[in-house]
């Protein structure tokens, strides 16, 4: 099953993607996807539904972030070794974690916005988890079972915020639209082996980064048996996995986005997604 939310940024409503390739509309039946919609017993009703009875979501509506109302990002950094290498930085023995504000959070083809002083911004495709239910205290063995299913991510950063600056990573992650994930929300059971899903990226067209997610160094169920043991995660915590090599950052020399730059990525069972790199809107 694929699940999406349509319509203007803010006003967003729930829908799927049936078997034909055709948006359906959801509203009728839940309120939006997230919180308790992405339960297991939710999720299994909303699989059961006859989706030719759904209205037809109209051509050329704007998909916006597949989960709404998310409490929290709480990103894997340096989890792929190769990614870790090109960073200058020693491959980690836990999982490094830190976060994006859910205000960085976007629809999978609008707009990046460069932030005011931005001389280095970077891109990421990421594997995306997408939590289910509250989940603490969860070994690996049981980890999966609390997962409602994966999305896209861009894990947008800006290097000098990230790096030069004093403190933790979250001020260069969290400025508003450098954090689009969609265009849906996948369940495992239509991903498959979430453990060998290619990730890949351009820029105006031009192959930036290739891997796959059986190269993690931390494996999805490690990962949220992981971060059950620190925080109790909710419904709708997204948590975007690490990222393959292949960022501007690594680049010799260094390649950053600029204004008018079209960023395209997408993953297998995961969709694709499209964004124009424009200056930061006012207020």
């Amino acid at each position: 099953m694929k699940l999406i939310r349509h319509g203007l940024p803010g006003a967003e409503k729930p829908g799927l993607i049936d078997a034909s390739g055709v948006l359906r509309d959801l509203s009728g039946v839940v309120p939006d996807i997230a919180g308790a919609v992405l339960g297991r017993d939710s999720m299994r009703r909303l699989a059961a539904l006859d989706p030719a009875g759904l209205p037809q979501v109209p051509a050329g509506t704007r998909l916006g972030p597949c989960v709404g109302a998310v409490g929290n990002v709480v990103c894997i950094g340096l989890n792929y070794s190769d990614h870790a290498a090109e960073s200058g930085m020693k491959v980690p023995g836990q999982p490094i974690v830190f976060n994006k504000h859910n205000g960085a959070i976007s629809g999978p083809d609008d707009d990046i916005w460069i932030a005011p002083g931005s001389q280095k911004l970077d891109w990421e495709v990421e594997l995306g988890i997408v939590i289910g239910e509250r989940t603490f205290q969860v070994g690996e063995a049981d980890a999966l079972n609390h997962v409602a299913g994966f999305c896209l991510v861009n894990d947008v950063s800006e290097r000098a915020f990230q790096i030069e600056y004093e403190g933790q990573w979250t001020k260069g992650k969290s400025y508003p639209t450098h954090c689009p994930i969609g265009p849906w929300l996948v369940t495992p059971d239509e991903l498959g082996d979430v453990q060998d899903v290619d990730l890949w990226l351009d820029v105006n067209g031009q192959r930036r980064q290739t891997g796959n997610t059986r190269t993690m160094i931390f494996g999805v169920a490690q990962i949220v048996s992981y971060l059950s043991r620190f925080m109790a995660l909710q419904p709708g915590d997204v948590i975007p996995t690490g990222t393959p090599p292949g960022v501007g950052m690594g680049h010799k020399p260094p390649l950053f986005l600029k204004a008018g730059d079209v960023v395209t990525l997408g993953g297998r069972g995961l969709g694709q997604q499209r964004q124009t790199v424009v200056p930061a809107l006012p207020g």
